[in-house]
């Protein structure tokens, strides 16, 4: 077990390092969330609670999770095309340390996301409750080490194909983010959309979200969120483990 935590700090710091050393990829990486912030939040009405944006900004952070972390198979897989993979494999590191590694990496960017935002939309009206915003962010990192784990067994899985991840990373997207509510609330939507919406783990975590940031510390959808983000992080970590264990 030591062993396997040591090997997985090793990773981790490794995966860490090109993010330190180049702060600004996390910069321009939300300039499509800060779009959306821009071009949605204007026509959104302001809700009984306060400004559409203590509605809007939870959802967006979820949003830019979702588009960071599902994205990050890519590293992989140039990892692949490269050579470097495969030399990280015959080295003495274990093989699970080799992806939970990388998905524990992906809290930091969320993170740091999540904190320019906020600070963006403060002087716009947002109201930031920080005991939330934190528990919020702590189940973020839980959603985000599970998707991120997806998006590595995703590349493992196109190996040499890499169409395969591109074209299953874009179908998924903008339906998990619209059934969600990120953008629109689907409360007054028909009822297959709300029936579909429950089967989505983001619509747990994107309430949760909302909650928190307002201060509704205890809030049932909290609870709620909680589960689903362990349950992602707990089914990501598996299934990519066991990819990783059998890559070649």
């Amino acid at each position: 077990m030591t062993s396997l935590v040591s090997d997985t700090q090793v990773v981790f710091s490794r995966e860490l390092r090109p993010v330190i050393r180049d702060p600004f990829s996390v910069i321009f990486s939300m300039i499509q969330p800060l779009f959306f912030l821009a071009l949605f939040a204007p026509l959104l009405p302001d809700t009984g609670d306060g400004s559409a944006l203590q509605w809007f900004v939870p959802g967006i952070i979820v949003m830019s999770c979702l588009f960071g972390s599902s994205m990050t198979g890519s590293n992989l897989l140039f990892e692949m095309q490269t050579g470097s993979h495969e030399r990280m494999l015959v080295t003495p590191l274990r093989r699970p340390a080799l992806l939970i590694g990388r998905a524990l990496k992906e809290i930091v960017p969320m993170v740091a996301q999540a904190a320019l935002i906020v600070a963006v939309c403060i002087p716009f009206g947002f109201e930031l409750h920080l005991a939330g915003a934190l528990l919020g962010l702590l189940i973020l990192a839980g959603f985000c080490i599970g998707l991120g784990a997806l998006s590595y067994t995703l590349a493992l899985a196109s190996k040499n194909k890499e169409w395969l991840f591109w074209t299953v990373q874009q179908t998924l997207l903008f339906p998990l983010l619209l059934l969600a509510g990120v953008l629109l609330p689907i409360d007054n939507g028909p009822g297959w959309l709300r029936t579909l919406s429950h089967f989505n783990p983001m619509t747990y975590v994107v309430n949760a979200e909302r909650a928190l940031f307002s201060g509704d510390v205890l809030a049932r959808s909290t609870l709620e969120g909680l589960i689903a983000a362990v349950g992602m992080a707990a089914i990501g970590l598996f299934i990519g483990v066991r990819a990783m264990q059998r890559s070649d």
